[in-house]
């Protein structure tokens, strides 16, 4: 076996990043959603061991759903990219490049086995640039056929060892070929399919059988003219290993998924809920199609399910001349690789096993799969392919007539797939350009109208979105998914009743339920999200709830293990001011996955509503276990402590907070809460820092303004109060506190009797009956000297609180005033800096709004509006502007001693009132 030079080395490492350097520019697309972006399985938080427990998705593998594809080693390298680029695209695409390039220098190794190094170099050069690639190397997905690869070429050319002097066993490199083999299976399961080339290349290369010899010699030995030569011996009892530690893999997968096969839809593969032998003949024309593909890759599509290629329903069908011509074509050749003895059969025979061994498990033959053709499953048996078209080329090459014609065709085939793989990584820079270049081949697949709304969709582009979707439901129109989008993007348009036809469309195709069958086996499960979405939208309407009700209960019963059931289930039942049902719903949902960090969330805000807030901040804790960033776990949990009475959780209130803002650095609430925290704990600067912060971000922030003027206020800053206050009123002209704090600081700081009293008349204005504000302007009355008017507005005060004392002593003074000093006389008037509020001045501390412009304890519910698998988690938050009610023991104390002290400053008014 050859070496491989650096000057080779060099070429390929060159050619591969010629051909893919654009990939670095493309973002994640179509599986990389779910594989990536979806894929808790990625961040540092999740334990390693869920690597091993679910599948490549992330969904456990004991679950229904799960597509029961088990490659942990690359969803390991997947999590590597994210500990140092977290979702940085072109840290991915990088990593998919150089595996590519490690992939060519290797195959380049295996090629030198059995060609010369010109046609080595030639066939890995036509390996690295070969258009059918681009789905494994620039879709990140794609990484599991590349690292399978790595590992599957490094056993195979580690079991080429196995072979000592003399036609002795060399038992080390056949370990480290199980060994090898183990990690590509861990990769891609198609790894596992390199010990049946290991057998191969034992018996015809190593041992230089053929099939002749093979029949020659068992007729023999069963004739009793000879035993079992030794060496036959020695290749059976290595052939023996192999196989037995390929079943010791096979056992180890099969538990891995617990004996299910994953559950796919005729959406997902038509052929294979078809009848015969319309199975049959589809399926085995969809070979030629994909022997076609790599001989012209120049149409190429990221999907081929649904309708793509039409059901062979019929023996007449002129597709089956294709068929039977790949099967001629196929046996002739496999005839002459095994028959004939010579290098070139060798050469021939290892071709055809890597083309036809790695793509058993992807052929349907066996076992139905979830797709019709993935250009992916291609990438290793491309490589037995440019073997035979190395090994071609050189046979013609070696035609003097042919030689110069040979090289001409040879330089036009690599760079016009050299160019063609340029060009079609450009495709997968997004959703909507791949999903477009994918129409353009083919405009039978109802998925790719679908996926093409998707990515409109994702930017907002719902009007376009619609066309996309409705097109999908005619070019399929049992498509379920597809009238569940256009459901959806109705809604988005706010046009309800269209919304809520088409999902009664997508519910009237569900299949109906037949006795004693079971019924998730056979429907997709994000289809019932149909009956979801349905009750969700109904739902807006309060006269329907008991029918949306309905609907998620319809959807447990016909799946008892419908998670999201459950969780939107307790959503509308705390909506209806059920919270002990809703807690039974959540429960029932935790049963079911106790490791998901939302679902303690929302039991956590159950609690809340039950009144249990010890109770709520478990689970809140809970949730913070499994997902230390969970942020509004973070904020609310925060928001219940600073609402505790122990003093205790303060700190770990403020902890939180910090981690709240540098999750969501651009969310004003987390430093609005933060200043609250810092004003209870009279850390006055700082305080002042946060609510800065939060006003910046959100100008017109009410809650956080007023509570910065009145933190000025109470610092002796009223001066500095007042700006803040034009701005608080310039937003909110009607906000009654912040006009009493403006009345009083124009009263007592700035001896503006006039702007004084236009603040208390607007409050009046908005409210006749506002105790405070009414007396206040009484006070300023008496500062005006008009005594008399100053005694009627005390009475009608009084008629407004009629057991508020300070009033009626108020009243009194004022007429004591008036019956010795009399209308003109002159009266020394309180001093500006303590009567301007006058009466029951409510201290600052009440005056606090501890109120947050979001509503964050709310539940969260997973968005299953999306009719495809991936669909995505998002919580929103709905902005409202309700005070807290609760208040804590040590602030209630708090309050009474303020009080206290207000109540003291009201006798020195009144001993100014009367002269004192």
């Amino acid at each position: 076996m050859a070496d491989v030079s650096l000057k080779e080395i060099a070429l390929i490492i060159g050619v591969v990043a010629a051909c893919y350097w654009n990939s670095l520019f493309c973002g994640f697309v179509f599986d990389d959603v779910s594989a990536i972006l979806d894929n808790k399985d990625l961040h540092p938080s999740t334990p390693l061991k869920n690597l091993f427990q679910n599948d490549f998705w992330g969904t456990p593998m004991s679950e229904e759903r799960s597509h029961k594809s088990y490659r942990p080693f690359t969803v390991l390298t997947f999590r590597l990219n994210y500990l140092f680029s977290e979702l940085n695209a072109v840290s991915y695409h990088l990593l998919n490049l150089v595996f590519h390039a490690v992939v060519c220098i290797v195959f380049l190794k295996v090629c030198k086995l059995f060609l010369d190094n010109r046609s080595s170099v030639i066939a890995s050069l036509l390996f690295a640039v070969h258009p059918i690639h681009t789905e494994a190397v620039t879709g990140v997905v794609g990484r599991a056929e590349l690292l399978s690869s790595i590992f599957f070429l490094a056993a195979f050319l580690s079991y080429t060892k196995s072979k000592g002097p003399d036609n002795t066993i060399v038992w080390t490199p056949i370990a480290v070929t199980v060994c090898l083999v183990a990690v590509a299976t861990l990769c891609k399961e198609q790894g596992i399919t390199v010990v049946g080339i290991c057998c191969v290349y034992e018996v015809f290369i190593a041992q230089g059988y053929t099939l002749p010899m093979l029949l020659d010699a068992a007729m023999q030995i069963l004739r009793g003219k000879c035993s079992i030569p030794y060496s036959m011996l020695q290749t059976l009892l290595k052939l023996i290993v192999l196989m037995f530690s390929t079943l010791l893999l096979v056992v180890v997968r099969v538990q891995v998924i617990q004996s299910q096969l994953p559950v796919f839809t005729r959406f997902d593969n038509p052929a294979a809920v078809s009848p015969s032998p319309a199975r049959q003949l589809t399926f085995n024309y969809l070979l030629p199609v994909n022997a076609w593909l790599l001989l012209n890759p120049s149409e190429l599509c990221c999907d081929w399910t649904m309708g793509t290629i039409p059901l062979v329903e019929s023996f007449l069908d002129i597709r089956n001349i294709a068929t039977v011509t790949f099967f001629c074509l196929l046996g002739s050749l496999i005839v002459f690789s095994l028959r004939y003895p010579g290098d070139s059969s060798k050469t021939v025979l290892m071709a055809l096993c890597l083309i036809v061994l790695p793509f058993i498990p992807a052929s349907n033959l066996f076992f139905p799969v979830g797709f019709v053709v993935a250009e992916r499953v291609l990438y290793v048996p491309s490589m037995g392919f440019c073997i035979l078209v190395a090994h071609g080329w050189k046979r013609l090459s070696n035609k003097s007539v042919l030689r110069k014609l040979s090289w001409i065709c040879l330089s036009v085939v690599l760079f016009t797939h050299a160019l063609k793989t340029l060009h079609r990584n450009w495709d997968w820079e997004s959703e909507y350009t791949l999903f477009m270049s994918a129409l353009k081949v083919n405009k039978n697949n109802a998925k790719l109208w679908n996926n093409v709304g998707h990515a409109l969709e994702n930017e907002k582009n719902f009007e376009r979105a619609l066309r996309f979707f409705i097109q999908a439901t005619q070019v399929q129109p049992d498509d379920i998914g597809a009238h569940m989008n256009v459901g959806r993007t109705y809604k988005n348009l706010n046009k309800t009743k269209e919304a809520e036809e088409s999902y009664m469309i997508a519910k009237s195709l569900m299949p109906q339920i037949i006795p004693g069958k079971k019924y998730a086996a056979r429907v997709a499960p994000n289809h019932l999200n149909v009956y979801i979405n349905l009750a969700n939208l109904i739902r807006a309407n309060e006269s329907r709830l008991e029918e949306a009700d309905q609907l998620y209960r319809q959807a447990i019963s016909m799946r008892p293990d419908f998670k999201q059931a459950y969780i939107s289930r307790g959503e509308l039942l705390l909506k209806m001011n059920k919270p002990v049902k809703a807690k039974e719903a959540y429960l029932r949902a935790l049963e079911l996955d106790r490791t998901n960090a939302d679902l303690w969330y929302n039991l956590a805000i159950v609690y809340i509503e039950l009144k249990e807030p010890t109770e709520a901040l478990k689970n809140f804790n809970r949730a913070l276990e499994l997902n230390p960033k969970h942020k509004l776990s973070l904020f609310n949990s925060a928001l219940l402590m600073q609402e505790s009475a122990d003093p205790a959780l303060r700190p770990e209130a403020k902890k939180r907070l910090l981690s709240y803002v540098k999750e969501e650095p651009q969310d004003a609430n987390g430093y609005f809460n933060l200043g609250m925290l810092a004003m209870d704990d009279k850390r006055d600067a700082e305080a002042e820092s946060w609510m800065k912060k939060a006003i910046r971000l959100q100008p017109g922030f009410r809650s956080a303004l007023f509570n910065l003027a009145l933190l000025y206020s109470q610092t002796a800053k009223e001066l500095m109060a007042l700006p803040v206050l034009e701005e608080l009123l310039r937003y909110y002209p009607d906000h009654t506190k912040g006009l009493i704090l403006k009345g009083d600081i124009l009263m007592n700081q700035k001896k503006d009797i006039s702007g004084a009293k236009k603040c208390f008349e607007k409050i009046l204005e908005m409210d006749p009956n506002n105790v405070q504000g009414k007396h206040n302007l009484c006070v300023v009355y008496f500062e005006e000297r008009d005594l008399i008017k100053a005694e009627k507005c005390l009475v009608e005060t009084l008629v407004l609180a009629p057991h508020e004392e300070y009033i009626q002593r108020h009243l009194n003074i004022v007429r004591s005033k008036i019956s010795l000093l009399g209308a003109a006389e002159q009266s020394t008037f309180p001093a500006a800096g303590t009567a301007a509020v006058g009466g029951k001045k409510i201290p600052f501390e009440n005056l606090k709004e501890v109120k947050n412009e979001q509503k964050t304890t709310q539940t969260l519910n997973s968005n299953i509006n999306k009719g495809q698998s991936n669909s995505k988690k998002r919580t929103e938050k709905n902005n409202t502007d309700k005070e807290t009610k609760k208040k804590s023991t040590k602030e209630i104390k708090d309050i009474e001693k303020k009080r206290v002290a207000a109540l003291k400053r009201l006798e020195e008014i009144e001993r100014i009132l009367n002269g004192e």
